[in-house]
């Protein structure tokens, strides 16, 4: 894992100081590098720094923003290694110890995220943080669907072996892809969303009363409810570990689950404090060109409005991915008649999985835009992120017991610790998607309070979708999300091909293979998962990163507002779609195999038709929920913050095409 992040850090190592470049010859050049003092944007009276000075320091936070993003996701990854064969060790004394020592670690992992996202986040920040994520992201997404297809295509429907056997060449791969993709990939997207919801909201406050009179306090509100959130998160933690004791598989679930509640409830009370302790009674924000009058208590419900929304997104998810609801039950009864029905009711519950968290994003961002214009928006996103250690621990918890039962698989133990494990990691599926239901509720919310601060940054007044400008922007926006799914779908698909291959080929030429007498040649399988997840996260990576500019430069600012809303539309529904039905399938896969009911044991046992049919819907669900539906919430983020970045450049010298014309 390990060698693989090295590498994978060294190619996008390169690309950080080229763009670092970028940025600082794009804004140093707005008043063509002049020293002199400008006059501010929301006050013309004022003098603010030279252009020279914001093109310095942006270029340098985005170097910072970068440097976070790949620690905090490097770390999370040391911790979940470590952590596997802990687990599966403690799964000898039972399951509620096992349970303690892979939640743990997964605290560990969301308190450095949510304490490296404390900086002082300004926008460039934010696009350090989030570009590294993106890579981290597609790149790992990559790495560990081309092995986890390859290992189950091969292994559990040709060979009949049992899943995580070490006589299957792409085991190791498909471990190493659990921590690279969930871990690190997990922890450097959700840090890209925390960091950047801060940048919005500092970005749209420096330009509000709090801004102008400099009152610290009130400017700082952001980081005071991330930094209460760490507090809430910590206490909340203690619930699962420490006053309650998880002993049977029952209870696991519902320990994760109060998790969320918990957390949620303590937040509240959290922020009312902190809104009645640290915000003046009432203040002016800045609300396209007027300032709008806004009370500390309106304040406190927009953040309140985002925590709220995230926990109902949360739940959601949780009903339509968890095999202890009817949906999931009713994929896995479909599989009776073969792999096709199962792939058209996997489908159908995606699509359907998208109303109510619409509806959740849709009313939280009313509420919190009517009580305090751009800034509620963005302190609603902080809302919902805010108890980002809880939602990353029962997050980073999921892959742990993945890997734990790997490692009991392979080290030859018993029976039962491979069930413990098993019922651990069942309980892990369902919660790594509602962390992935919280990632892109959020990166919708982020993105919008975004690009709220851009619109207001390139001193535009409205966004008129009437004229063609716009409007054709809007239509190519709403496009990008499906070319960007495309690119990575394809990449899984084609580094899956080479991995059947050669796991194929180790099958038929290795003498003893299939007896256990030989052992495979796994590092072959892990070069074709890194050489080939290093080679395809370069297009999709450029796509997201050059869209912005390219469009900034030739058509100008209304047409990159335009495309910036297409994207955040269309790339909301996809993502939550491609995330539920690739869940779904998953979980309805385990319900066979766990045969934990009646109607489960119908289904039948590992290998029967129906086991068969679920175990493709898997396999085609694993890049929809673990490659492109995770990504897409960086892709909406990150063309919005991006945008934000370059705003200054864009409004002086932007849209040459109409400009000739």
């Amino acid at each position: 894992a390990t060698s693989f992040l090295f590498t994978e850090y060294q190619y996008v190592g390169i690309f950080m100081v080229a763009f670092a470049v970028l940025i600082f010859l794009f804004l140093g050049s707005v008043e063509g590098f002049s020293t002199k003092p400008q006059a501010c944007t929301y006050d013309s009276t004022k003098m603010c720094k030279p252009a020279l000075a914001t093109a310095a320091f942006s270029t340098i936070s985005f170097l910072l923003g970068a440097i976070t993003s790949v620690v905090s996701g490097f770390l999370g990854m040391k911790i979940a290694t470590y952590a596997n064969a802990r687990t599966t060790l403690e799964a000898r004394k039972g399951v509620g110890k096992a349970f303690i020592v892979a939640f743990r670690s997964g605290a560990v992992m969301g308190f450095l995220l949510a304490a490296n996202g404390l900086f002082e986040a300004i926008t460039g920040y934010g696009l350090g943080g989030s570009s590294m994520a993106l890579f981290g992201r597609v790149g790992g997404g990559i790495y560990t669907k081309a092995a986890d297809v390859g290992a189950d295509l091969v292994g559990k429907v040709e060979r009949n072996i049992p899943e995580d056997d070490p006589r299957n060449p792409a085991v190791i791969a498909d471990n190493v892809g659990d921590n690279v993709g969930d871990i690190a990939g997990m922890g450097s997207d959700l840090f890209g969303s925390y960091a950047e919801s801060s940048c919005a909201a500092l970005v749209v406050a420096s330009i509000s009363s709090f801004g102008i009179n400099h009152d610290l306090t009130a400017m700082l509100y952001p980081l005071l409810v991330s930094s209460i959130g760490i507090l809430v998160c910590l206490l909340t933690t203690l619930f699962a570990t420490d006053f309650f004791e998880v002993k049977t598989v029952k209870e696991i679930e519902p320990a994760l689950k109060k998790q969320l509640i918990i957390s949620t409830i303590l937040m509240t009370v959290g922020i009312a404090f902190v809104s009645w302790v640290g915000l003046p009674s009432s203040f002016t924000i800045f609300n396209f060109g007027v300032q709008k009058d806004v009370k500390n208590w309106q304040l406190f419900l927009c953040v309140a409005v985002g925590l709220w929304a995230g926990l109902i997104i949360g739940f959601v998810t949780e009903y339509y991915t968890s095999n202890a609801y009817s949906p999931v039950q009713d994929v896995a009864d479909s599989c009776r008649t073969g792999a096709a029905t199962n792939v058209i009711f996997g489908l159908a519950l995606g699509y359907k999985s998208c109303i109510i968290p619409i509806f959740a994003i849709a009313i939280s961002i009313f509420v919190s835009f009517s009580f305090a214009a751009m800034y509620g928006i963005a302190v609603a996103a902080l809302g919902m992120l805010s108890t980002i250690a809880t939602g990353l621990a029962i997050d980073a918890y999921g892959p742990i017991s993945d890997n734990a039962g790997g490692i009991a698989e392979m080290a030859g133990m018993s029976h039962r610790i491979r069930e413990r494990t098993d019922a651990l990691d069942a309980a892990g599926n369902t919660t790594a998607a509602i962390g992935k239901g919280f990632a892109i509720g959020s990166a919708a919310l982020v993105s919008l309070a975004l690009f709220g601060a851009f619109v207001s940054r390139a001193a535009i007044s409205s966004v008129d979708v009437l004229t063609p400008k716009v409007f054709i922007g809007l239509l190519v926006g709403a496009m990008l999300p499906y070319w960007f799914s495309a690119m990575t779908m394809k990449s899984v698909g084609s580094a899956a091909l080479k991995m059947v291959e050669e796991v194929r080929r180790q099958f038929n030429t290795i003498p003893g293979l299939m007896e256990g007498t030989t052992k495979p040649d796994y590092a072959t399988c892990v070069k074709i998962s890194t050489d080939a997840s290093i080679k395809e996260m370069i297009p999709p990576g450029a796509l997201v990163m050059l869209t912005p500019l390219i469009v900034g430069i030739f058509f100008g600012v209304e047409t990159l507002s335009g495309v910036l809303a297409g994207s955040l539309v269309s790339g909301v529904q996809i993502a939550i779609s491609a995330s539920n039905t690739g869940g779904a399938w998953d979980n309805a896969k385990k319900y066979i195999e766990a045969g934990a009911s009646e109607h489960a044991r119908t289904l039948g046992p590992k290998g029967s038709d129906a086991h068969k049919a679920a175990v493709i819907g898997d396999t085609v669900g694993d890049p929809l929920k673990d490659t492109s539906g995770p990504s897409l919430n960086i892709l909406i983020k990150l063309m919005a913050v991006e945008s934000l970045v370059f705003a200054p450049f864009f409004a002086a010298h932007g849209g040459l095409l109409f400009k000739i014309f």
